[in-house]
């Protein structure tokens, strides 16, 4: 949903460059910080933010921002392999993290509709997102309402801030989804 020049949004989805590194570090920062959104316990430097951010690029796959039209960034989303393993070669995850003063514009759904878009025309074919805390209604209706289903819960998995918190897994067909199989070339993985 990249929009064009006329729209009056005061902010636009597009490809993250590496002005927009400081503003993901600090957005996912916060979450680390303050929820269990994100399972690390620590935020990542600028820099590793910088390393991951290529690594997903180096790979195909896109990393986007929600960006005021001075550049500031409200939100940041992408999508890695949901697995290694070769089988998994058309299941992507996707993460989507909107900064706080930023939540309530709908900037999360543009973010997840793009990174569907494009991951549809990548010939994936489902998107899986790994939701962390069954208590996050913001992330798990933001997926229903973009069309993913629940698909599992792994209850008490993780251990932040305290206390046991749950993955909800929920997944959504991309393309043709299962109804036919991939074309022969697939993805490939490294």
């Amino acid at each position: 949903m990249l929009l064009d020049s006329t729209d009056m949004t005061p902010w636009r989805v597009r490809d993250s460059d590496e002005a927009s590194i400081d503003g993901i570090a600090a957005i996912y920062a916060h979450w680390v910080e303050h929820g269990p959104a994100s399972f690390e316990l620590v935020p990542p430097s600028t820099e590793e933010i910088a390393r991951r951010r290529s690594e997903s690029l180096a790979a195909g796959f896109p990393y986007i921002v929600a960006a005021e039209r001075t550049g500031s960034v409200l939100g940041f989303a992408y999508v890695g392999w949901y697995r290694t393993r070769p089988a998994y070669r058309f299941a992507c995850e996707d993460s989507v993290y909107v900064s706080p003063s930023a939540t309530g514009r709908g900037i999360g759904r543009a973010l997840l509709d793009e990174l569907i878009v494009r991951c549809t025309a990548m010939q994936l074919r489902v998107m899986v997102a790994v939701i962390g805390d069954s208590g996050n209604a913001a992330s798990i209706t933001l997926h229903r309402r973009a069309g993913f289903e629940p698909a599992g819960l792994l209850r008490s998995i993780g251990w932040k801030q305290g206390r046991w918190v749950d993955s909800v897994l929920m997944s959504r067909c991309l393309g043709d989804g299962d109804t036919h199989p991939p074309s022969e070339h697939g993805r490939l993985m490294d």
